[in-house]
């Protein structure tokens, strides 16, 4: 690891900032599995999403911007919200927090929002055994 323990607090990080998708693993499979017509999907698998995150203490406003498609969800650590899925479906949802992870379970997967460093997004969605792997870094 290059970095040591006093320059990496794991408490104090923000999860505010741009992130663009540098990679992912199972779109295909997971976004079938969800019900995303093929012709999404072949669309899906080249955009390099943006994610842009306002974190102001409990509150979150997450921005995905794929393409011509903008989703927007914000939400209060803790309490339930209305939360719109990448199908468009909105479901009432509570979002936890545990360290540096963003966890919320939106009908039968789990997605788990994980900053890994202060540059690096990784979000992993579960459905039963299909597991989606998005992996982000910071822009700004």
């Amino acid at each position: 690891m290059l970095w040591s323990y006093s320059t990496y607090s794991p408490v104090t990080m923000s999860f505010s900032g741009k992130y663009q998708l540098e990679s992912q693993e199972g779109f295909v499979e997971f976004m079938k599995a969800v019900g995303l017509p093929d012709d999404m999907i072949e669309k899906g698998k080249e955009i390099k999403s943006v994610s842009e995150i306002e974190q102001n203490g409990d509150q979150f406003k997450v921005t995905v911007t794929t393409g011509a498609k903008v989703l927007t969800n914000s939400f209060t650590i803790g309490q339930e919200a209305e939360i719109e899925t990448l199908t468009g479906e909105k479901i009432k949802a509570v979002v936890n927090k545990e360290g540096n992870k963003l966890k919320v379970i939106l009908n039968k997967i789990t997605s788990v929002t994980e900053l890994v460093d202060g540059n690096t997004l990784v979000n992993t969605l579960t459905l039963g055994s299909l597991v989606y792997k998005r992996i982000s870094k910071r822009l700004a």
